[in-house]
């Protein structure tokens, strides 16, 4: 989401490091699946995800000849930041409308940081990047306090609302991060409901003895999830963009590009990014809950492929789980794309 394995090792949230100390970071053990040829694809992705002690969900689509693998991939699915997504649609649409300069600078305030993934954080408030700036940095580091400026920009209630216009029934932007940190202080006491969200920065996470069940409490509540989709209906979305469906060909162009200078490599692109090029959002608490969507771009005659893939309550390393990620990009390209290196 909101908080991603990268800043885990860099030990940014004592929290998350007291959720972390419940599983194992080991090299992956999970039983090899056989290799992925373009009969047997769907079946060694079901064997590897089925590996995972993870509620966990796949959707690919080749979009030059429309095959696809589904599997599980109509069940709801805690987004964490994937839902981001939408965010930065919505944004350029406004912007093709002429409701939105992309080009206006905005100066960051106090309440406006939030804790988590992302860099503007770190910077003395005053900072003013452009709204530009600040979508391209909710993308491709997960800014959280870009997002919320952005929400707040666009408006939560308006993001739905194009999702539903778009036919989208699953696919929701459930609250601001804000709201979503502050909703783990009111898991230790509802009196923590009051708090703003600049108190809610300062104090970062709960990091009591009961910081890891609440953690994991939070993570399964969907009424508590920043957003959710299904692997389907995401992986649509990002065929809608990758088509030039939903957005001005300047507009499509600027995202194509945002989302392929995502920084997070440990997932789908893991096995796969020296051998094709992959514009993508990720989504995690971890070690619970790790997503990646994406569009890969094979080569031709393959051409672009639309993949999305959920895990929610992981229950083992988080390690493996990212590994099989990357694993099933890996399938997918040698059963679709150019075959084995």
């Amino acid at each position: 989401m909101l908080l991603n394995y990268s800043y885990r090792r860099a030990g940014l949230s004592a929290a998350l490091c007291a959720v972390a100390a419940c599983t194992s970071h080991q090299p992956a053990t999970a039983t090899p699946a056989p290799r992925a040829s373009a009969a047997n694809v769907e079946a060694t992705i079901r064997a590897r995800l089925d590996s995972l002690p993870a509620h966990s969900s796949f959707y690919a689509k080749q979009l030059s000849t429309g095959r696809e693998v589904a599997i599980r991939a109509d069940d709801p699915m805690n987004t964490a930041s994937v839902i981001k997504i939408p965010v930065m649609i919505l944004a350029f649409r406004d912007a093709d409308a002429g409701r939105l300069n992309l080009d206006e600078r905005y100066t960051i305030r106090p309440e406006d940081l939030r804790r988590g993934t992302g860099l503007l954080q770190g910077f003395a408030v005053g900072l003013a990047p452009t709204v530009r700036d600040l979508i391209t940095q909710m993308i491709i580091t997960s800014d959280n306090t870009a997002t919320d400026i952005m929400i707040a920009k666009v408006g939560l209630a308006r993001v739905n609302h194009m999702l539903d216009s778009l036919g989208y029934r699953e696919t929701r932007l459930r609250t601001t991060v804000g709201q979503a940190f502050r909703g783990l202080w009111e898991l230790a006491d509802p009196k923590n409901a009051a708090m703003t969200d600049r108190e809610v920065f300062e104090r970062g996470s709960p990091s009591d003895s009961g910081a890891a069940r609440r953690n994991r409490e939070f993570v399964l509540d969907s009424a508590k999830w920043l957003g959710r989709t299904t692997a389907r209906e995401i992986a649509h979305l990002l065929e809608q963009l990758e088509r030039g469906q939903l957005a001005s060909a300047k507009s499509t162009a600027e995202m194509r590009r945002i989302l392929r200078q995502q920084v997070y490599t440990s997932r789908l692109p893991q096995r796969v990014r020296f051998r094709v090029a992959m514009g993508h959002k990720t989504g995690d608490w971890p070690p619970l809950l790790g997503n990646d969507v994406g569009i890969m771009y094979a080569p031709p005659p393959s051409g672009p492929i639309v993949m999305a893939v959920f895990t929610n309550d992981n229950r083992g390393s988080f390690f493996d789980l990212e590994a099989t990620e990357g694993r099933i990009a890996e399938d997918v390209l040698n059963a679709w794309g150019s075959g084995p290196p």
